[in-house]
């Protein structure tokens, strides 16, 4: 694929590659598709405009004509923060009519839409509505001036149920497949718009069975405890929201949850307490400086709180208070990530903290023992508060 384009590279450290989505390669393979069926040849590139404005030039892998249809192939790129899609074949095949009217439908590897509350049309193709746009305007525009002004356009990835079972598409109802995202186009090193998407639709989901309270998990070692911890939540209430804390927040918000239950362990917590609501490892580090002030509230002498500022990690700062008798320094994490995750949504959720070993035990938690949020000024009465 060729990477020279206009887009605005904003976000990844610099000389990291953008990606594309599975949505700006569907556009351009069936936009490719068209051209060659309405010159009759083959195509080995074909430029688009993707959703966020930007001019795009895509590699054709193998263009194939057969009658009335043509076949084209791209390869995605997901860049440098590849997901389970990366480099997977995107295939539009498409034959062009005079009727007017695009059609798009998922051919194998396109997953099949089985449960409402996911903004698609049950019994429909996984093709979100942003891409589902992209693909219908770069085909119009390849149709303008041509006798032609419909087109039958199917969209495939041949080995997409093989890697959707690395996706938690299954749960969501999205069956026999991946799904073609994406709302800008590109792929953000560290913001994977798959995995976002993913999230969004989760909480969209959850909001349509039902669910009252959204257990939020950094992955599936912390999701398999929390659902123990949770048995009073459904299934589709439990969100991995990986890196995504303030985003989940965000989307739990805007579809009327008032309750969120965050469990994770020592080192996610650790950074939630810091007020990175974005906790990859390479956007936000440990403060250490910050624990240690929460050993210092605990009691901790000058010679433990330096230990603590020159840990290499959380779990060596764990290690430490463990072995000095300062158990609490899990709870008052909790306590003030807790009371960082109720300052960033400015109270609109109520949040329980629970901290968890790597062996699922429960080693620490923060629980508001009323069904609203905290005031405003419980908030700041936090004798954790930082």
């Amino acid at each position: 694929m060729n990477k020279s384009s206009s887009i605005n590279q904003t976000g990844p450290k610099e000389g990291m590659r953008t990606g594309y989505t599975t949505g700006a390669c569907a556009a351009a393979v069936a936009r490719a598709a068209v051209r060659s069926l309405l010159t009759g040849k083959l195509i080995d590139k074909i430029s688009i405009t993707i959703p966020n404005g930007s001019e795009v030039v895509f590699d054709i892998v193998n263009c194939v004509l057969e009658g009335d249809v043509c076949h084209c192939t791209t390869i995605k790129d997901g860049g440098d923060d590849p997901d389970c899609t990366h480099g997977a074949e995107i295939i539009a095949s498409v034959s062009v009519n005079e009727k007017q009217g695009i059609s798009i439908s998922g051919g194998i590897g396109v997953a099949t839409v089985t449960k409402p509350g996911l903004g698609l049309e049950v019994g429909t193709a996984a093709i979100n509505p942003v891409p589902r746009k992209n693909i219908r305007q770069m085909v119009l525009e390849e149709l303008e001036g041509s006798r032609f002004c419909g087109a039958d356009i199917a969209i495939s990835v041949p080995d997409g149920e093989e890697r959707a079972k690395k996706t938690i598409n299954e749960r969501l109802g999205l069956i026999g497949g991946i799904s073609i995202l994406g709302t800008t186009g590109v792929v953000l090193p560290y913001s994977t718009s798959a995995f976002i998407a993913s999230v969004r639709q989760s909480i969209g989901l959850a909001a349509h069975c039902g669910e009252t309270t959204l257990v939020f998990t950094t992955g599936g070692r912390s999701e398999q405890a929390a659902i123990k911890i949770r048995d009073d939540v459904g299934i589709q209430g439990f969100i991995q929201v990986g890196d995504y804390i303030g985003i989940a927040m965000r989307q739990a918000i805007r579809n009327g949850f008032r309750k969120v239950h965050i469990i994770a362990m020592m080192g996610k917590l650790s950074k939630i307490a810091d007020n990175r609501m974005m906790t990859h490892a390479s956007a936000s580090i440990v403060n250490m400086d910050m624990l240690s002030q929460l050993a210092k509230n605990l009691g901790a002498s000058p010679a433990i709180v330096q230990e603590i500022i020159e840990a290499n990690t959380a779990r060596h700062v764990l290690e430490i208070c463990d072995s000095n008798d300062l158990s609490g320094i899990t709870s008052a994490i909790c306590h003030t990530a807790a009371t960082a995750c109720e300052g960033f949504v400015k109270g609109k959720l109520y949040v329980n903290v629970t901290m968890i070993s790597f062996s699922g035990k429960i080693i620490g938690e923060r629980s508001w023992h009323h069904p609203n949020p905290p005031t405003k000024a419980q908030i700041e009465e936090s004798i954790y508060a930082t």
